[in-house]
Formats: C-alpha cells, sequence, structure tokens
C-alpha cells in the first residue's frame, strides 16, 4: 500500500527530530550539513502542508481554527528559522535560539498530530488520503528549500513559491560546490 499523507508528515516529523539532535551535538561541518538539511525539509514541509494539507483541513466544519493557529505557530517558527538561518549554526547565540526553535517545532508538529492527523482520517478515505501524499511530494518538489516569513497561504505560496524555490535551490548547489 502506498504511504497516505498522515504517514508521509508523520515519517518526516520525525526525520525533523532526528535532525535537531544532530545539529545540537554536532560539531564543525557535521552540524553545518544537519542544519542545512533541517532548515530544507522545515522549508519544504511547511509549504506542502500550507498548500495541500491546511486547506483540506480548512474545508471540514470546525477546521478553520485549527488550521488558522497552526498558521500562526508556522509563520513564528518562519521568522525564527529565517533569522537562524541569515546567522549561521557558528554565531554567538544561535544554541539559545536553536533550543526554542526545536521547542516551537516539535510542539507545532504534536498539534497536527493531535488535531490535524485524526480530522483528516476521519474525514477522507483511504485512496483520498494517498493522492493527497502524491501530492504534498508533488509540492515539496517544487517547494523553497529556505524559509520565507509572510508565505503562508495557499495562494501566496503558488505565485511566489515556484520563483523563490528556483532562487533557493540555486544557493544551495552553489553552497554544495563551495563546500
Amino acid at each position: 500500500m502506498a504511504d497516505d499523507v498522515i504517514t508521509l508528515l508523520h515519517r518526516q516529523h520525525e526525520t525533523i527530530r532526528t535532525l535537531f539532535t544532530e545539529v545540537e551535538t554536532a560539531a564543525g561541518d557535521e552540524r553545518k550539513d544537519a542544519w542545512h538539511q533541517l532548515v530544507r525539509l522545515l522549508s519544504i514541509h511547511e509549504t506542502a502542508e500550507e498548500e495541500i494539507v491546511h486547506p483540506a483541513i480548512a474545508r471540514v466544519n470546525g477546521g478553520k481554527p485549527i488550521v488558522d493557529a497552526r498558521i500562526a505557530e508556522e509563520r513564528r517558527a518562519k521568522e525564527l528559522l529565517s533569522t537562524m538561518h541569515d546567522m549561521g549554526p557558528d554565531a554567538e547565540g544561535f544554541d539559545t535560539l536553536l533550543v526554542q526553535l526545536r521547542d516551537d517545532v516539535l510542539a507545532h508538529a504534536n498539534h497536527e498530530e493531535e488535531a490535524e492527523f485524526p480530522l483528516l482520517r476521519k474525514v477522507h478515505d483511504q485512496e483520498r488520503l494517498e493522492r493527497m501524499a502524491r501530492a504534498v511530494e508533488a509540492a515539496e518538489a517544487i517547494a523553497p528549500t529556505r524559509p520565507h516569513p509572510g508565505v503562508e497561504s495557499p495562494i501566496a505560496n503558488m505565485a511566489l513559491g515556484p520563483l523563490v524555490a528556483v532562487v533557493d535551490k540555486t544557493r544551495d548547489a552553489i553552497r554544495k560546490v563551495l563546500g
């Protein structure tokens, strides 16, 4: 059986948890690499949720307040992630912000797992959840790889996301070449 959207996002949440631990415990280039992987995964993951998952939840009776709360959490996390991305993992004060970001992101993931995922499972059949997983994967393939606070709506993501993603992916390629 193909992954459904809940399984896919839950697995990504586990990877995010692991990457936070790697950033916290690694040093030097390993820390920088883990940090860049974390930034990339958080960026594409949230973009896909904003385009696919949140609209599906918002259409459910009582879903809009759940989505509004998740989007507010995402915006705060993106702002912090953007600040931290600009300063880099070797900067003074980074570790303090990393703890705050980790706590915020993991609380956000728990809120999704407890509020959104059961609602998705309740209102959508397995086939629909599997199609949503494919849509999430497609959205992630063209999503920006860096945080862009203020771009949290599906319309903004669809309009700006692909353009910003090209710039982000070009920067990623340059960083990889330069080491």
